[in-house]
């Protein structure tokens, strides 16, 4: 039964209103904003291991306790530059691709906006590789970050050959952890020729080692006699 409405004399007076919110984020969330920013930025060049308070506050052109105020420690710092970059490495790469349709398609896109990634970080490098180097053998706060970032990653990677799997895009035989596990090796091998070796056109053979890993997992096109 609908509620009858509440007699006048018991209504509660109306909370006096309140000025409009604010479209911008408070002064203090702007400015840490700022120094992860910029901390991400110094952290592509010279490692999560060179990044300091007082290397980030010379280069954001702050003071040691105005940095210290909004990252408490190095290692705080440190998290919280692998999770920025964790953000927008997820905004780059994995949420354009949840637009196309499930099954081979997503997982082009996936690989494509990866490889458009890797080659963007060329002059900057990737965290997650770099990171890796420095703290494959280092436990702690900061290799559990990074760890749980590229495997929440590789997760999507996973899902998506699965899927391609399940709606009949790859072969029935078709390892998909295999599979999974060669595509990351491509942008594994990209990052390495790119920006080590600086050999020209490693972006085209990492596409081409894609569409050869497809040539050997994908599912037989059907014929007109097969549909």
């Amino acid at each position: 039964m609908p509620l009858s409405p509440t007699p006048a004399s018991k209504r509660r007076p109306a909370a006096p209103r309140r000025g409009r919110a604010s479209a911008h984020p408070p002064k203090g969330q702007q400015t840490r904003a700022a120094i992860l920013d910029a901390a991400l930025g110094l952290a592509t060049q010279i490692g999560l291991e060179g990044l300091s308070i007082g290397a980030l506050a010379e280069a954001a052109h702050m003071s040691k306790s105005g940095v210290f105020a909004h990252f408490g420690s190095r290692e705080e710092l440190q998290i919280s530059v692998v999770r920025e970059y964790h953000a927008r490495f997820e905004a780059e790469v994995f949420r354009p691709a949840l637009r196309e349709a499930r099954g081979l398609p997503r997982l082009r896109a996936l690989f494509a906006n990866w490889v458009k990634r890797t080659s963007d970080e060329i002059d900057s490098g990737c965290l997650y590789i770099s990171g890796a180097v420095e703290f494959d053998d280092r436990p702690g706060p900061v290799r559990d970050a990074l760890g749980d970032s590229a495997r929440i990653w590789l997760s999507a990677i996973d899902r998506a050959v699965a899927q391609a799997a399940e709606l009949g895009h790859l072969r029935c035989d078709a390892d998909r952890n295999q599979m999974a596990f060669e595509l990351h090796g491509l942008i594994l091998a990209l990052h390495y020729d790119a920006r080590f070796l600086r050999r020209p056109g490693a972006v085209a053979r990492a596409h081409a080692g894609f569409d050869n890993i497809l040539s050997r997992y994908g599912a037989p096109t059907l014929t007109p006699t097969q549909e």
